[in-house]
């Protein structure tokens, strides 16, 4: 049991260390000695876990998908409204991207790529549940009849890498007033014209 718990702690050791470099540096740059190294393991350690830095980087945007599911599952449980549910996500994804370094590099980890198994990665994923929870907000009568879901949502995920991307260097971007202010701004495009907001730009 304790051989378990210490392999357990080296590998989610090798994850943390390859999600911050991933997220300061890029898949390409990162390298398995600079992992391994900032981890505090051997190279042969990290080969023992992941046999390459294709599945490290497997495990770490499989890791980024869960924290964005556990968020949209906190907001889908938080709301009846689905526009109060958008920015309860929104919200909680930009502060997972300030406080944990695997949700950062989700967010570097996009695009084609050989080592993805899956069809959808960080971006991608949030981009389709956000395009749906527009959809129950059409149904809801709550989205103006003018506003495309699928352009709202390109829209709504642009901003939100946009953030992340320049919250990297600067905190400021991804405070909560930035994104007050965003929402203020956005919701009233987002709402029909005869029904004035009832929404709160924060959570």
């Amino acid at each position: 049991m304790v051989q378990q718990e210490r392999a357990a702690r080296t590998r989610e050791a090798l994850m943390q260390a390859a999600a911050e470099l991933f997220a300061e540096e890029g898949f390409a740059p990162a390298t398995i000695s600079g992992i391994s190294r900032r981890a505090g393991v051997s190279p042969g350690a990290l080969h023992f876990h992941f046999a390459n830095k294709h599945a490290l980087a497997r495990a770490v945007e499989a890791a980024a998908l869960a924290a964005l599911h556990r968020i949209v599952r906190d907001a889908e449980e938080g709301h009846a409204d689905a526009l109060q549910r958008l920015v309860g996500a929104g919200h909680a994804l930009l502060r997972a991207v300030e406080e944990d370094a695997v949700v950062r590099a989700g967010f570097q980890l996009v695009g084609p790529a050989a080592w993805r198994t899956g069809p959808m990665d960080l971006r991608g994923a949030w981009q389709r549940w956000v395009e749906s929870l527009l959809h129950t907000a059409r149904r809801q009568g709550a989205l103006a009849r003018e506003v495309s879901p699928a352009r709202a949502s390109a829209a709504v995920v642009a901003a939100t890498v946009g953030f992340a991307a320049l919250g990297l260097k600067d905190p400021v971007w991804i405070s909560r007033p930035t994104l007050t202010q965003y929402w203020d701004l956005i919701l009233p495009r987002l709402t029909p014209d005869d029904e004035p907001p009832t929404l709160t730009s924060t959570v």
